[in-house]
């Protein structure tokens, strides 16, 4: 029935990829509805109603019969749909899953994953979202990474889904006890557009960067420069800041740049992976992701010493270091990234291993033809990814390759010249279900076989979900 021009009450349905369940009206109606349960009577306030559309959307306003689980508390507060309807506002964005406890979640990102495997890639899968090792038991404390923007008087905040008014932050229990303690939404940030905060997960020190407005003027950086400065030292945090209109990072205080390390638990080899991973470069969020994924595709990828491995999307080198210390001096890792500044990382990060050739470039174009720069080129010969201008080194025939891409996916351009390739076993990493679905159909078409696929709750509290797929051909 509709009880206002904005709400209604439904009957919730099944749920859906993108963090919603769905319902129907009275009239049919689809309705995507965030902050539900499936089977739950709800009331809902519509945030996207537009008569012509073929769907609306719905945030939870009140629950009139909860679904079994459904948590008592929302461990943030901010995000809370109920909390935020009571006080005529929208919940923050980033834990849209916190209403439901743990195992819940899991089994709604578990339905997920099978139905686009099912749908996509014409694979029944019956695995488990497996949680990652040391998870607090309310899935909050891991993230290692946060975004703020910043408003034009210089708060920091947080958007609501789909929404663009920026909400203030008190607090973000999903990040690290690092991140906590520094409390990054506190200060202020006149002259900033947005706040990127990193704390690696061994400890070390934190740093957080600053993106400037464009229109900042040189008084206002100046002064946000001197405040941040001392509060960096007193809170034992680095600072970096970078202007739209130049291309440097500047270095406000600390470090330019966070390490992080990795032991792998059975290596033969017992010193720490360890990687530099610059303010605006990528690392996996969650604290146990790196050693998570690192072990997941050493189960997959089989590899011997000798092999040759690609690293397609390799980021700042995370599973290129992982397999190089598997094949050993013998084999070859050919890792490519498309960023340039975790290009530079990479290259940066692989320096010391000879039988590393680390790419800059589009991903499909390296494979197909130019359009890489070389950032380090095996025996010693590295070169920056600002300098490396020579021809990009043809990749060699691979054994296994590794594909970590962005949550778009692989270009079909990529499947089909990892095909070509005709490697032993894909190795493919996925944050995106629809994605992973759609890119193993490619491969399957093409002869491919899915060995299996596991999944891994790297984002409690969220309807993201990671899984590793290994593929291996039939003929």
């Amino acid at each position: 029935m509709t009880d206002a021009p904005d709400h209604l009450e439904l009957r919730l349905g099944a749920v859906a990829h993108g963090g919603h369940v769905v319902a129907r009206t009275d009239e049919g109606r689809v309705v995507f509805v965030r902050h539900g349960l499936p089977g739950e009577l709800v009331r809902v306030r519509l945030t996207d109603r537009d008569p012509a559309a073929s769907f609306w959307r719905a945030d939870v306003t009140d629950v009139l019969e909860p679904a079994p689980g459904r948590r008592e508390a929302h461990p943030w507060q901010q995000a809370d749909a109920l909390v935020a309807a009571r006080a005529d506002r929208s919940p923050l964005g980033g834990a849209e899953f916190g209403h439901a406890d743990l195992a819940t979640q899991r089994e709604l990102k578990r339905h997920v994953i099978a139905e686009q495997l099912g749908h996509l890639a014409g694979h029944d899968w019956d695995g488990e979202v497996q949680p990652v090792a040391g998870e607090s038991p309310d899935g909050t404390g891991w993230r290692t990474r946060l975004h703020l923007d910043v408003a034009p008087d210089g708060t920091p905040g947080m958007y609501p889904h789909r929404s663009t008014e920026l909400g203030p932050v008190a607090d973000m229990p999903l990040a690290t006890d690092a991140i906590r303690a520094l409390a990054p939404w506190s200060p202020a940030y006149p002259g900033a557009a947005r706040v990127d905060v990193a704390a690696p997960a061994s400890g070390g020190t934190p740093l957080v960067h600053v993106g400037l407005r464009p229109d900042a003027t040189s008084e206002q950086v100046e002064a946000l420069r001197q405040r941040l400065g001392a509060w960096a030292h007193d809170h034992g945090a680095s600072v970096t800041a970078r202007s739209p209109h130049e291309r440097d990072t500047q270095l406000w205080a600390g470090a330019g740049h966070v390490q992080e390390t990795l032991e792998l638990p059975g290596a033969t080899d017992p010193e720490p992976l360890r990687w530099r991973v610059s303010p605006t470069g990528f690392w996996q969020i969650h604290r146990g992701a790196p050693q998570t994924l690192a072990g997941a595709v050493l189960r997959g990828a089989g590899l011997r010493p000798g092999d040759s491995v690609w690293d397609l999307y390799s980021g700042a080198g995370l599973f290129t270091a992982v397999a190089a210390r598997e094949v050993g001096p013998t084999g070859s890792v050919f890792a490519v990234e498309g960023s340039p500044v975790t290009s530079a990382d990479a290259a940066h990060n692989l320096a010391h291993a000879p039988h590393v050739t680390s790419v800059r470039g589009d991903v499909a174009r390296v494979l197909t033809g130019p359009g890489g720069r070389s950032g380090h080129r095996g025996r010693g010969a590295a070169s920056s990814s600002r300098r490396g201008r020579g021809t990009t080194p043809r990749p060699p025939r691979p054994d296994v390759v590794v594909l970590d891409p962005p949550r778009a996916g692989a270009a079909k351009e990529v499947l089909a010249a990892v095909d070509r390739a005709a490697p032993r076993t894909i190795v493919y990493v996925a944050c995106d279900p629809a994605a992973l679905g759609r890119d193993l159909g490619r491969l399957r078409r093409r002869g491919w076989r899915i060995e299996g696929v596991e999944a891994f709750d790297l984002y409690p509290n969220t309807h993201h979900v990671e899984a590793v797929a290994v593929l291996n051909c039939e003929g």
